[in-house]
């Protein structure tokens, strides 16, 4: 009697544990099954959409002068006027797209709280996640801006002219890879499919402007 009370009490506290960690597992697994991947749709879409964007923008326009001038200054300039037109664009865009979406919901607001469907404490939380048209103009210039970048630094130290369209469609496309995978794991999506994709389409992007700035300035339309 005494050896079977020994074992029971010993094996107690081990069946306990056992149980405790069953629960914590479940509750791990709970909280990653009921995790919403699409509440960082929003802020990565913007950020990947905006620094592909800057890159693909930038290297087109370098490619496509590169295709009627040897000249790294002028594919330079090029790139860097992409940039800061882009970076404009982009933040003017993004600032009139989210504050339409602010004055939208802003009247929601309001007209809930003229029926009384929310109490104070149900509208000021609402009012805190509001989005910011003055941050997201920012984040979409920035992020713009940041992938521009690339293909500029890509470029600006290499004189000869194969080597440098060479350099400019291998830096870009690497971080076309880095995009793709980055957005990919953040968002829980398949690694090769979202490489692929980006990784294409940035090549057709790239491919379609030279080939069309070569061809016009074949016909000598162009002076160079």
């Amino acid at each position: 009697m005494t050896t079977s009370n020994t074992i029971e009490n010993s094996e107690h506290p081990i069946i306990k544990h056992n149980h405790l960690d069953i629960e914590s597992q479940r509750t791990q697994e709970a909280t990653e099954v009921t995790f919403d991947y699409a509440k960082r749709a929003q802020w990565l879409r913007a950020a990947l959409l905006g620094a592909n964007d800057g890159l693909l923008s930038t290297a087109s326009i370098m490619m496509g002068v590169g295709a009627v001038s040897e000249d790294v200054k002028t594919m330079i300039l090029s790139g860097i006027a992409t940039l800061l037109g882009g970076a404009c664009s982009m933040a003017i865009g993004e600032f009139v797209s989210v504050y339409s979406q602010y004055d939208i919901e802003m009247s929601q607001i309001k007209r809930e709280m003229r029926n009384g469907l929310s109490n104070a404490d149900q509208i000021e939380e609402k009012k805190s996640d509001l989005p910011s048209p003055t941050k997201a103009a920012v984040a979409s210039a920035t992020a713009f801006a940041l992938g521009a970048v690339v293909p500029l630094l890509a470029a600006a130290f290499i004189r000869n002219y194969r080597v440098r369209l060479a350099v400019v469609v291998a830096v870009v496309s690497l971080t076309l890879i880095g995009f793709g995978s980055l957005s990919a794991i953040l968002g829980r999506a398949p690694l090769v499919k979202s490489t692929v994709r980006i990784l294409i389409g940035g090549w057709v992007a790239m491919a379609v402007t030279f080939g069309s700035t070569k061809a016009v300035g074949s016909t000598g339309l162009i002076s160079t």
